[in-house]
């Protein structure tokens, strides 16, 4: 008889709320993960919590139950997704300056943010002509997959986002006297509802987001009505997850970070922990040398059977 596998449940959440003593917080919260047994990581700050963590299905409820009872989390956007195998190695808390990095001073998003766009809704929001849509995720997530006629900022980083839309407002505000219709998105709502405190503050006041991001939208938005277009991005080994939150085939490239499909993996430049076709022209050879000795770390662990914590 063969034995069943119960697969492993993972949570995406996150809350901007204002924090008087993280520090204090995250002995709760790590002590409420661990009496469950998740692996994962959670970031908190004065601004709120983000984090990913995963485990059993009912060990995942119980803590996402237990930190709803924590002071002013009782709103904590969570999304659920499975996975196939634990994407994680271990549980970690840590203690920063912001949840999620914008680098700019003063953006409150805890109080000053766009409005929440529910999935149902976010389809007829992008098809408006006069509705400029933002994806507000690094280059290398939009590579394998973005909504319809988004723009892309072609940042390497969120904290690229401030200074590329400062460079955008300008056309904006020269192309129309009236305040324009702005709807912004990311991965799981995190980015776009920061992104949309920043803009705000700007001085545009018509701002909206997609509520629990891209991961929300493919959950709930049949695939015969989507206007998705390829994978999403995700920050743990499953890479990439489609319509309906399916895991996607690809690997990705240490060395770059770009999600790599069966043909980049199949390609000649391709070499694993070192390089890729995206990147094989771009790295020093004292940087190729450094990711060599990585992955010939990571290949020593899985021969000894043991994972290699640097790969999480």
């Amino acid at each position: 008889m063969t034995e069943s596998v119960s697969p492993v449940k993972v949570a995406a959440l996150y809350h901007f709320a204002v924090v008087d003593d993280p520090a204090a917080l995250r002995l709760q919260v790590l002590a409420l993960c661990e009496e469950h047994g998740l692996k994962g990581t959670i970031l908190l700050a004065n601004e709120g919590i983000n984090g990913t963590i995963a485990g059993a299905p009912a060990a995942i409820d119980a803590v996402i139950d237990g930190l709803r009872l924590l002071p002013r989390f009782a709103d904590l956007e969570v999304k659920y997704s499975e996975a196939s195998t634990m994407p994680f190695l271990r549980m970690k808390v840590r203690l920063k300056k912001e949840i999620v990095s914008m680098g700019v001073e003063g953006v409150d998003a805890a109080t000053e943010k766009g409005a929440y766009v529910d999935p149902a809704e976010w389809n007829a929001l992008i098809a408006d002509p006069d509705t400029i849509v933002i994806d507000t995720r690094n280059a290398y997530e939009v590579a394998i997959g973005s909504f319809d006629g988004a723009i892309n900022p072609n940042t390497e980083s969120f904290r690229d986002f401030p200074a590329w839309f400062d460079d955008f407002s300008k056309q904006l505000r020269q192309d129309s006297d009236k305040s324009p219709k702005i709807a912004m998105f990311c991965t799981g709502g995190i980015r776009c509802e920061k992104a949309t405190a920043y803009v705000k503050a700007q001085g545009f006041d018509d701002v909206q987001h997609l509520k629990g991001g891209i991961l929300k939208y493919l959950e709930h938005v049949p695939e015969s009505e989507s206007s998705w277009q390829g994978d999403c991005f995700l920050f743990d080994q499953r890479v990439a997850v489609g319509h309906g939150l399916v895991e996607a085939d690809y690997g990705q490239c240490y060395a770059c970070r770009m999600p790599l499909n069966a043909a980049d993996r199949a390609s000649p430049d391709y070499i694993p922990g070192e390089a890729c076709p995206h990147c094989i022209d771009q790295r020093s050879d004292e940087q190729r040398a450094r990711y060599r000795e990585r992955q010939r770390q990571v290949e020593k662990a899985a021969a000894e059977g043991r994972q290699h914590l640097g790969t999480e």
